[in-house]
């Protein structure tokens, strides 16, 4: 399949493996785990899941939220997996704009600090970059979330700056930093020619 053949299409959810990692869609068997991780309050209080985090919030995640993005081409959801172990935690990759995708994670509080969450952001990166005709991976956090900045500047992102009253979390508005992954970024060529800005 030709590169930018998948883009702006219904699609049926890919498997994506990186050096130690297994990255798939989710379904009603992983509610439990999904569930059970989204209780962490470090996830409710830096992410804009629903707080306090419910049993029918988890089973309408993987039930529809998941299925429906992948089928309407808005949102590619992943469950990031150790091969033959349990939930790491989850990476979504959101349409923003033509050739722009934001990407979104957490991480359950027992598999931080492994590296696990950078190995699947370049992972499912480099998928939008080869497969998607993405030529840039916008990453975006509250200002003060320390751990989602560090995953993204171990993954590559360049940070960009502070956008102001840019993200709505449970109804407050709040600034995000925000940063970039370029395919030239992992070697990759884009599917537009990049001229930057001169410095």
């Amino acid at each position: 399949m030709g590169r930018g053949s998948e883009q702006n299409r219904a699609m049926d959810p890919v498997t994506l493996t990186t050096e130690r990692l297994l990255l798939r869609s989710v379904g009603p068997h992983d509610t439990d785990a999904v569930y059970e991780a989204a209780q962490d309050p470090g996830i409710q209080r830096w992410t804009t899941i629903p707080s306090p985090y419910l049993r029918e919030h988890a089973d309408a995640f993987v039930a529809q939220v998941v299925p429906d993005g992948w089928a309407d081409g808005s949102m590619f959801t992943f469950g990031v997996f150790l091969p033959f172990g349990g939930l790491v935690g989850m990476l979504g990759l959101t349409m923003r704009s033509p050739g722009v995708a934001e990407v979104g994670f957490w991480t359950a509080k027992e598999h931080r600090g492994n590296g696990y969450t950078t190995e699947a952001t370049l992972g499912a990166s480099r998928w939008a970059f080869t497969r998607m005709s993405i030529d840039r991976v916008e990453w975006r956090a509250e200002v003060g979330n320390t751990g989602s900045r560090a995953v993204a500047e171990r993954a590559g992102f360049t940070m960009e700056g502070v956008l102001r009253s840019a993200i709505n979390n449970k109804g407050v508005r709040r600034d995000c930093w925000v940063g970039s992954l370029l395919p030239s970024d992992l070697g990759l060529p884009s599917t537009a020619p990049y001229l930057p800005a001169r410095s």
